[in-house]
């Protein structure tokens, strides 16, 4: 583990010949190794020598989740978490285990299958085999933000081998950024409303998302309801219900801040309150950790109602994720499409190099799930009529921003993406293509939104994940039908040099390593929505 100057992290039992101990009658947890975090350093102030720890616990499932599952009808939560949850009895085990380590279990949910547990940081890293610090570190925004610091394998109980997946949360190193860009007002050469974009992307005439629910995941920030009524009475659309639920001690908390994670937020309710003013939207506010991002999108996936969509504008480059993050968070997707959802994701804001510095090209996570419909940004020049006349990548140049996308390094290609020709990732592998779609996200041709009482102009990818799950959300009051994994239906059709109908082929510009072309490609995957057409190939 990397030290700080003038610190010296003490790692209980780690000897250089020994760095992951697995003591008697213990198991290495697989996918656990954690690397020191970035610029990492004792923090300032210490912790309180009796802080609780709260950490989440992940339990296999009763049994498999086939893909044919996952692809077929949706199945209710009843069904689910009979046949996909977890056992009772895990559950029963892993109380037990923990608790002769004086951790406790604070809740449960079977259908989820997690466990959030609590105690001291002793008895933590007793039960875990791992050594917890206070220390602070570069956030993935950059910004220095205290937390629990830990690095190397965990281990668990040996009865535990193999029914626990994963432990997060030890470790609260904040996991994601917001990818949003906010215009400066010299830059913007014309805004849209969420109303004028829904129009220009032919939205499904007569549908409004009336009795359909999204949810919005959201790592920080919070709203003003005062700032909701101001911004959707000025562009003449009935304010939706909107809901904030808060997932492990998070809640609704605006900052002031509108360049800050308010300004995420506020883009993202109110460009699916705006676009999709029927639906009920329900906020999920998470600490910004693995533990707090997989637990929000999985009490999402299983709330009540079902939502017909997740939008999810935060992540950063899937290798900053340890492995078990990044399938606890495939699994929780998995779930939510198995439950007819559809869930949208932006891919980034930061080319295909995605803020990494070693000169390679890297993908968002977890836009670059296969069950994530990932969602990539556009410059978009619209006529006096509010009819499209250009479309090209977004690409503002070097620390202007520009739409992520790519082929991911660690996701295998999923089959319904293969006729798509996606390139080859490093060492000639194949790999998950990010994105699928795509809309505008060029700040310049941005977005109005009012946030901590400001109307401003906010772009990037953040911007196309709400876009995408209001029209999904309008698609299913149309037609009926659940969507769920809207990439098997999305990419029907598509072949070599050849977009499905339904979309807006783009075939100008760059995000750095990939260059747009006829088809799919890594910047801007099909193209942006042609609602009207969409809705005739859902309606079959």
């Amino acid at each position: 583990m990397s030290e700080a100057p003038g610190r010296h992290f003490v790692m209980t039992n780690i000897t250089p010949e020994n760095p992951n101990p697995s003591p008697t009658g213990r198991a290495a947890l697989p996918g656990s190794e954690r690397a020191a975090a970035a610029a990492v350093r004792p923090a300032a102030t210490p912790a309180p020598s009796d802080a609780q720890i709260e950490a989440t616990v992940v339990l296999r499932r009763r049994e498999p989740l086939p893909e044919s599952v996952v692809r077929g009808a949706p199945l209710s939560r009843d069904e689910f978490t009979a046949r996909y949850g977890a056992d009772p009895a895990d559950l029963d085990a892993v109380t037990a285990a923990l608790a002769a380590h004086g951790v406790a279990v604070a809740s449960a949910d079977l259908g989820s299958r997690r466990v959030r547990v609590a105690g001291t940081r002793a008895a933590l890293e007793s039960a875990f085999g791992t050594s917890l610090e206070w220390a602070e570190s570069a956030a993935p925004g950059g910004e220095m933000v205290a937390h629990w610091h830990r690095t190397g394998e965990l281990s668990l109980p040996a009865d535990l081998d193999g029914v626990v997946t994963a432990v997060l949360g030890l470790d609260s190193r904040p996991q994601a950024r917001a990818n949003f860009r906010s215009a400066t007002p010299h830059s913007v050469s014309t805004s849209y409303s969420p109303v004028e974009l829904g129009t220009a992307y032919r939205f499904p005439a007569g549908t409004d998302g009336s009795g359909r629910t999204v949810a919005i995941i959201e790592l920080g920030g919070g709203f003003e309801a005062s700032d909701l009524e101001t911004y959707f009475s000025g562009i003449g659309v009935t304010s939706p219900q909107v809901t904030a639920v808060g997932v492990d001690g998070a809640a609704n908390q605006p900052g002031g801040d509108p360049n800050g994670a308010d300004g995420e937020v506020a883009l993202d309710i109110e460009v699916i309150g705006a676009l999709a003013p029927g639906a009920s939207i329900v906020v999920y506010f998470a600490p910004n950790t693995d533990a707090g991002f997989v637990d929000a999108v999985a009490q999402a996936a299983h709330a009540s109602p079902t939502p017909d969509a997740i939008s999810i504008s935060w992540g950063q480059s899937e290798d900053q994720w340890t492995a078990q993050a990044r399938q606890s968070m495939d699994d929780a997707f998995s779930d939510a499409v198995t439950l007819g959802i559809t869930v949208t994701v932006a891919a980034g804001d930061d080319g295909s190099s995605d803020r990494q510095t070693d000169g390679k090209p890297h993908v968002d996570f977890p836009a670059a799930s296969p069950h994530a419909l990932a969602c990539g940004g556009t410059r978009l020049e619209l006529d006096a009529s509010g009819a499209i006349t250009a479309e090209t990548v977004w690409n503002d140049g070097s620390g202007g921003g520009a739409t992520g996308g790519g082929v991911s390094d660690t996701f295998p290609l999923p089959d319904w993406q293969a006729p798509a020709d996606v390139p080859d990732a490093a060492g000639g592998r194949s790999g998950r293509g990010v994105p699928d779609v795509a809309a505008v996200a060029a700040p310049e041709t941005g977005y109005k939104v009012r946030v901590d009482g400001q109307d401003t102009v906010i772009g990037g990818t953040s911007a196309v994940a709400p876009l995408w799950a209001a029209l999904v959300a309008r698609l299913v009051e149309a037609s009926g039908q659940p969507m769920g994994l809207a990439q098997k239906l999305l990419y029907t059709g598509a072949q070599k040099g050849v977009a499905p109908t339904g979309f807006r082929d783009i075939t100008s510009g760059s995000n750095g390593v990939y260059t747009a072309q006829p088809g799919w490609d890594a910047c801007t995957g099909l193209g942006s929505p042609d609602g009207e057409a969409l809705l005739v190939r859902v309606k079959g």
